[in-house]
């Protein structure tokens, strides 16, 4: 044989191991870049499964079903002193699901984009509120003290940003972490992040990267990669996965009528900082769960007093409003947003407009998933402008009762 045809042999055979081995790594970043592109945005967002490696949850074996009742949405809702139409809004917003609760009452359920009852939808950053639920748990259990630094349950990451940081303050989103959450920003850490682990990065590399920029517990800074530090706390003290500690704390015992599932990473490690992918009735049955204080039939899930903290804004940094120690105009618990004014409801957010929105004055509950890829332009708005929706429709609940 020729040294020509053993040396194309050779390429071609090195071709197809990188084929192999570096292919399913370029589809999947490929499929990041264009994951929210104007077209493709509302298809992909219930479909992340066929993009992205995934582990399972299991519906409960014992399903809960909703009472139904009936509502009609309100016409209007009011946005910086002008009245705005709530129908053109909710499809501005490239609404893709709707549910209202009055206390454990469905009273309105409605789909768009393709969208069923039986769509799996992208939590994104709502999944940070499930995670919180299950902090609470194991700290009701004795597993976990927040009032400790972080390292002393993962030391591994001593002489990194998450050194001595209190488990309270990476809670609520003031970890002193540097990190650029601008989805808007192909450059910054969270799409950074993205790339690195569509490329085999695994998240506790990634966060092993990252240094401390302020002090822990003065600032109020939104990194999601603080959650992510989260569930390898929960691992670490559980013994077991996420998903597994999950499905054994709440999917069962809320009745989740649907199977539903995590992004992992390439070690198998859940993306739990923004990646489970559920129904919109389940979702609804979580924001019901905090409605009822953690208490679901009579049995104490979550910790009373957890879930009352855990939209407490306990500190001046994590108060609503302009406020000169936090990035936010909303405030901050664990895991959970308070628009504030009044500070009375909280609620559950993700990019893009997911929402799991509680409302206890009034007994209401609002799920909402969408594909709105005006976001990154448009975030302080559609912000302002759901929380209105929200509040609109709340009061028009207790009106209608």
């Amino acid at each position: 044989m020729s040294l020509g045809k053993i040396i194309f042999i050779v390429l071609v055979v090195v071709i197809i191991i990188a084929t192999a081995f570096f292919g399913p790594r370029f589809y999947r970043v490929n499929q990041m870049i264009h994951l929210y592109d104007e077209g493709k945005i509302s298809e992909n967002f219930i479909n992340m499964d066929k993009i992205f490696d995934t582990i399972p949850l299991s519906a409960s074996p014992r399903t809960f079903t909703f009472n139904e009742g009936t509502f009609n949405l309100p016409e209007t809702f009011v946005l910086d002193g002008k009245e705005q139409n709530l129908l053109e809004a909710l499809d501005y917003f490239e609404t893709d699901g709707l549910i209202v609760l009055s206390g454990n009452q469905k009273i309105y359920e409605n789909y768009w984009h393709g969208n069923t009852k039986d769509s799996k939808h992208i939590s994104w950053s709502v999944a940070k509120s499930f995670l919180s639920a299950m902090i609470g748990i194991a700290v009701n259990d004795g597993l976990i003290d927040i009032n400790k630094p972080i390292t002393n349950y993962l030391p591994e990451f001593n002489g990194t940003g998450y050194e001595g940081v209190k488990v309270k303050d990476i809670l609520q989103m003031s970890s002193g972490v540097r990190f650029n959450e601008d989805y808007g920003d192909y450059n910054s850490d969270i799409n950074r992040f993205g790339r690195a682990i569509s490329m085999g990065t695994s998240m506790k590399e990634f966060a092993l990267t990252l240094t401390n920029e302020k002090t822990p517990g003065t600032f109020n800074h939104y990194v999601s990669i603080d959650t992510q530090m989260l569930a390898m706390l929960l691992q670490e003290v559980t013994k077991t996965t996420v998903t597994n500690y999950l499905q054994e704390k709440i999917w069962n015992p809320l009745g989740m009528e649907s199977d539903a599932y995590y992004l992992i990473d390439n070690t198998g490690m859940e993306v739990a900082l923004g990646g489970l992918n559920a129904t919109l009735r389940d979702y609804a049955k979580f924001g019901l769960l905090y409605l009822q204080r953690g208490n679901w039939e009579g049995e104490q899930i979550v910790p009373a007093a957890w879930v009352d903290a855990s939209h407490y804004p306990d500190s001046p940094h994590l108060q609503p409003g302009e406020n000169p120690y936090s990035s936010s105009s909303w405030g901050y618990g664990y895991q959970w947003w308070v628009p504030g004014f009044p500070d009375t409801d909280y609620t559950a957010a993700g990019v893009y407009n997911q929402y799991i929105y509680i409302d206890p004055v009034t007994n209401v509950v609002v799920a909402k998933t969408s594909s709105n890829h005006k976001f990154t332009a448009e975030r302080e708005y559609s912000k302002a402008a759901h929380v209105a929706m929200f509040r609109a429709i709340a009061k028009a609940v207790s009106e209608q009762s």
